[in-house]
């Protein structure tokens, strides 16, 4: 024999409202994967030129000029300036969200996302410290 429980009105529109946040938070999880994806894949290409071109230079003896330590360097930045903005971004949704429910501030994604940044603020600084 089952039980059949049914909820009030408000109960309903409770729970509701609980999963529409939970699928809001993971949206925006979804949203920062992206941003480091896309920002993983600028710093990477952006690295692999610059140090394409400083092998080019070492191994041939000639100079490969500055354009592509420039393009590399660019991609750098901007990679990393992607992946502060989605970091900044996701910070943004979660206290937003935590208006609505009990969220956790310091999600997985989160902490891969600032770790993610700030490895690459210290690669952009380092190649801006070998070029200057």
């Amino acid at each position: 024999m089952t039980l059949l429980v049914t909820k009030s009105s408000n109960e309903l529109a409770q729970d509701r409202t609980d999963l529409a946040a939970k699928r809001t938070m993971m949206g925006a999880d979804r949203s920062l994967m992206a941003w480091v994806r896309t920002s993983l894949s600028m710093i990477s290409f952006g690295f692999t030129v610059y140090k394409l071109q400083q092998s080019i230079e070492k191994d041939m003896a000639i100079s490969a000029g500055s354009s592509p330590r420039n393009l590399g360097l660019f991609l750098v930045g901007l990679g990393t300036f992607a992946m502060v903005m989605g970091t900044i971004d996701y910070f943004h949704t979660i206290a937003t969200m935590r208006l609505y429910g009990q969220f956790r501030l310091w999600r997985p994604s989160f902490l891969f996302a600032l770790i993610m940044s700030l490895l690459g603020l210290v690669l952009f600084v380092t190649i801006i410290g070998r070029v200057l």
